[in-house]
């Protein structure tokens, strides 16, 4: 072998050594810019052919119903919504199931009922029932302490980042009920990632582990317990409190251990782009069509709706897609009545649904009148999700793919809606049960 030959084959093995390392740097790049990006296959749960994977707009074309079709088209006409999900129950049965506009206008897609959803805040209600099974189980109680070396999460990352000694007081508690003193005075962690990245000088979006750290380095807006601020990042920590007593993935323990025995089988982790939607997810819809900023900092201007913020990574406060009836489902389920067999005790229920004229927010819902109604609502720049349960026993979801203008205050719209809709047609709701398919 000349000394060419040996030359020309140390350059080959160099340039193979050097591109596996490339490969090997842009693998574990791309691992850690998606490492919170769950996909639909690690959570399917239950039989294929559930209830809620054969429901169709057909099976709720009722005549009696023709004219509330018309007011719905209206309505998303007046506030330019591409499309819009509908699931009505009474007394635990689904009486109405159906989709209304385009689920995807590009590729000529209808909204069907099968469609799902990013739901936005409503997830927090997912998150809450949770935490209230594993307090049934025993793995948890209200006042248990998250942070401190006799915390939840006593890693030494962050018992060592605290800096404000008040952030040793929070209780899973004061979480659920957005009491434990997170201000917004950096803004809210969950969606300036950019920002973050900036300050710290991350080449990456730091891990929700990571933000935690950042985060317990502050000092909080008000004692814990002692004022009321809603917060993302508490339903994000209450996710990683779930991780942490389960032993398990956040998305893995919720869909096997709460949805499947709720009956609820199409709940997904949300994605972040529309090349990497769900099976069956709709296409969303911003409020604009300005380019913003990419969230993890790579300078790239995206759709608000993809790539606008971390939406996989806010889990628990905001992470979960669905379709309007499994979460019509999942309310069912954990209501007192026992028809579709709950998965709370009754006083697990109460507990998340008692009315308190000095609370705004309970354990998990929006709002609880004095009345018996519980409200859930939920806002991204991509979709608005409203849950009204009345205390008849009604129950109405609406879900769009679209954001509107107004923000937070449009779930007012929409509850203005479904007022005007129960008012006019819900005696004339078909008497049947679609979950029984």
């Amino acid at each position: 072998m000349t000394r060419k030959d040996i030359r020309r084959g140390s350059g080959i093995i160099l340039l193979a050594a050097t591109l596996s390392t490339i490969v090997i740097f842009t693998l574990a790049y791309f691992r850690r810019m998606h490492a919170d990006d769950k996909t639909v296959e690690s959570i399917t749960v239950g039989p294929t052919d559930a209830w809620s994977a054969h429901l169709t707009n057909d099976m709720s074309d009722h005549e009696p119903l023709k004219r509330m079709d018309s007011d719905i088209e209206r309505f998303m006409a007046r506030w330019s919504i591409k499309g819009m999900s509908l699931a009505v129950t009474r007394n635990d049965s689904l009486l109405y199931a159906k989709g209304y506009g385009w689920a995807d206008e590009e590729e000529g897609v209808k909204m069907q009922p099968t469609n799902i959803l990013r739901l936005a805040s409503a997830s927090k209600l997912v998150t809450a029932v949770a935490v209230m099974r594993l307090i049934e189980e025993g793995k948890l109680k209200l006042d248990s302490k998250v942070f401190g070396p006799q915390g939840i999460l006593n890693d030494t990352a962050y018992t060592n980042a605290i800096r404000d000694p008040r952030l040793l007081d929070i209780t899973v508690d004061h979480l659920l009920r957005h009491k434990a003193g997170f201000g917004m005075g950096a803004g809210d962690p969950m969606f300036n990632t950019k920002d973050i990245m900036a300050a710290r000088n991350l080449q990456a979006p730091p891990t929700n582990e990571e933000l935690t750290a950042i985060v317990l380095g502050r000092k909080i807006a008000f004692t814990p317990g002692q004022g009321f601020r809603y917060s993302n990042f508490g339903y994000m920590l209450l996710s990683l409190v779930i991780e942490r007593v389960t032993g398990k993935d956040y998305w893995d323990y919720v869909a096997h251990d709460v949805l499947a025995p709720a009956g609820c089988y199409r709940f997904r982790p949300a994605s972040n782009y529309y090349v990497e939607r769900n099976q069956d997810e709709v296409r969303y819809y911003g409020p604009d069509t300005v380019k913003v900023e990419e969230f993890n900092g790579s300078g790239r201007l995206v759709d608000r709706v993809y790539g606008g913020s971390n939406v996989n990574g806010l889990v628990g406060a905001g992470g979960w897609c669905a379709t309007a009836s499994d979460l019509a489902r999942l309310v069912a389920a954990t209501d007192k009545n026992p028809r579709v067999g709950n998965i709370l005790t009754n006083a697990s229920i109460d507990s998340m649904t008692a009315f308190s004229k000095d609370d705004k927010l309970s354990r998990g819902w929006s709002e609880i009148d004095e009345h018996g109604k519980w409200r859930r609502t939920g806002t991204l720049s991509s979709t608005h999700t409203l849950v009204e349960r009345f205390p008849d026993g009604e129950c109405w979801v609406l879900i769009t793919n679209s954001g509107v203008w107004t923000g937070f205050h449009f779930s007012n719209e929409m509850t203005r809606l479904v007022s005007r809709l129960r008012s006019a047609y819900g005696g004339s709701m078909p008497r049947r049960d679609l979950f029984q398919r």
